[in-house]
Order: C-alpha cells, then sequence, then structure tokens
C-alpha cells in the first residue's frame, strides 16, 4: 500500500507545473487549437485569420482562418 501512495506522491509532482510555467495546461491549450482546426501563432494572427482561442499562458493565440 506504501508503494502506491509513493508512486501517487511522485506522480503529482511531475503533473503540477512550476509556478510561473504551465507546462501541462499549455500542452492541452496547443492540442485543443489543433483540433479545432488553428495554429498557434507567436506574437498575433495574420490578416486573414481570426483568433479562436489562446495556446499557452504567456499570449500565445490560436488562430484560424476566417469562413
Amino acid at each position: 500500500m506504501r508503494l502506491h501512495q509513493l508512486l501517487f506522491a511522485l506522480l503529482f509532482l511531475f503533473v503540477v507545473p512550476a509556478p510561473g510555467e504551465g507546462g501541462l495546461i499549455n500542452a492541452v491549450q496547443r492540442y485543443f487549437c489543433r483540433v479545432r482546426g488553428g495554429r498557434c501563432a507567436a506574437l498575433t494572427c495574420l490578416p486573414r485569420e481570426t483568433q479562436i482561442g489562446h495556446c499557452s499562458l504567456k499570449g500565445r493565440k490560436c488562430c484560424r482562418r476566417k469562413k
């Protein structure tokens, strides 16, 4: 039983992001951006694109072509 508790504690330490980093959260946001047919732009979307969300906590935008 103690082995399960130790493994859970180690898993928890690896999943929880460090302050200022959203490693797991950013990965999930990038994944959902691609699922919605978008791409991650560093600064801003291109003129023929519209912003449909965010790819990270630091301001990267999820952009998709206008319909």
